[in-house]
């Protein structure tokens, strides 16, 4: 997760000249944000085009397959699961994708405590006793980072509720890179997301520094008011999320963790969208 941990396989990430040339982002170098351009609209249009996210899936489906042909040669080989169990979880496929990192784990026992990935990738499977698991023994790899923190927390919401998890939330004591600590704070209650945004916007920052912190800002906001249930502002901030152009072309960690929140916006958008349809549906007469 932390800058400093990139991923081996670099080539799951897609790079901004790739997003750019399929036309993946609308949003990028408008001075109004997503969300200020949508404002007084019902249903904001998704920062992925339609055809966009097609061809992304597309993409997603033949690397998958050919993984999966390369595997029947080296069924061995650490670094095909790792590739292709990272392309499962970003076209959705969460359970498929904890079986490829449980395999990362059986071929190389040393993998266990540092493998982030699938403690994601069992949260989203809703393995969330599993998941809580994983970000407890990363802790003994990496007391720093309270991202890490962060995704133990989310488990144990999903797993033993709000109150057991914040009473089980990780202790750090050293420094952690920016938004890291308040966002940190919002999970134990003493923060809101509203004030770590304003807090980023109003500060003295370079345009990247504040747009790197953006990114981390509304993903974990969002993905906080996705365990609160309040749907329809984590999507907004999710949405605010996949249009950030600094997690979009970020390599390593943060452009995986960037798929999540892609993943992630995806989800609630077609859980309402589903819902909206259902309510629209005519009911047959008696």
């Amino acid at each position: 997760m932390r800058l400093t941990r990139c991923l081996s396989a670099i080539g799951t990430v897609f790079t901004l000249a790739l997003l750019v040339g399929v036309g993946m982002v609308r949003a990028w170098g408008d001075e109004k944000s997503p969300a200020a351009e949508q404002a007084g609209k019902a249903s904001p249009e998704p920062p992925l085009s339609a055809e966009v996210v097609g061809k992304l899936h597309a993409k997603l489906d033949r690397e998958i397959q050919e993984l999966t042909e390369s595997l029947k040669r080296s069924p061995e080989n650490v670094e095909l699961y790792s590739q292709r169990g990272d392309r499962l979880f970003f076209r959705g496929k969460f359970a498929e994708a904890v079986a490829d990192f449980d395999k990362m784990v059986e071929l190389n026992p040393q993998l266990d405590n540092s493998h982030w990935r699938r403690g994601i990738a069992c949260f989203y499977a809703k393995q969330y006793e599993q998941a809580a698991h994983q970000f407890e023994i990363y802790h003994s790899f990496d007391n720093i980072d309270r991202e890490n923190g962060i995704w133990r927390y989310l488990s144990q919401v999903k797993a033993v509720g709000r109150d057991e998890a914040r009473k089980g939330l990780l202790k750090y004591e050293k420094d952690d890179r920016e938004p890291f600590p308040d966002v940190y704070k919002m999970f134990a209650g003493d923060r809101t997301g509203a004030e770590i945004l304003e807090k980023i916007k109003s500060a003295d920052l370079s345009a990247n520094e504040r747009t790197q912190r953006l990114f981390y800002a509304e993903l974990y906001v969002g993905l906080n008011e996705a365990v609160e249930g309040r749907a329809e502002s984590a999507e907004a901030h999710l949405r605010e999320a996949v249009a950030n152009t600094w997690g979009a072309k970020a390599g390593g960690g943060p452009g995986w963790m960037w798929q999540v929140g892609r993943v992630h916006y995806d989800l609630l958008r077609q859980a309402r969208e589903k819902e909206s349809s259902k309510a629209n549906e005519p009911t047959s007469g008696k």
